[in-house]
């Protein structure tokens, strides 16, 4: 497993959220695509639940005295699925939050 750390993208980052380099909305078709949010969470979702469970491996071979996992590859590891986990739980917040607030306005 890979555990080194990338430098960030912003063209990349960019590119994902849809906007032009300038930070305006790319022009597209009123076709909206349906499962474009639906398809990221689950992907994103999916990487935390890998993550946490290649940590939780890492560290089954840790405690075997797998000579080929460090310590440190391991850390590493746990540190990256406890902040994928803690984003996860501060999306899930605030997509709560936010449907609350909805469900109590006055129409």
């Amino acid at each position: 497993m890979d555990v080194t750390l990338k430098p960030f993208d912003f063209a990349q980052a960019v590119a994902r959220a849809g906007l032009a380099s300038n930070g305006q909305p790319l022009q597209k078709n009123a076709a909206v695509e349906g499962a474009g949010f639906q398809q990221a969470l689950t992907q994103a979702l999916g990487a935390v639940s890998r993550s946490q469970t290649d940590a939780t491996a890492m560290q089954r071979e840790v405690q075997l005295d797998n000579p080929g996992v460090s310590i440190e590859q391991t850390m590493v590891a746990m540190q990256k699925a406890q902040i994928g986990f803690q984003a996860t739980l501060q999306v899930r917040n605030k997509m709560v939050q936010a449907y609350t607030d909805i469900m109590q306005m006055q129409v």
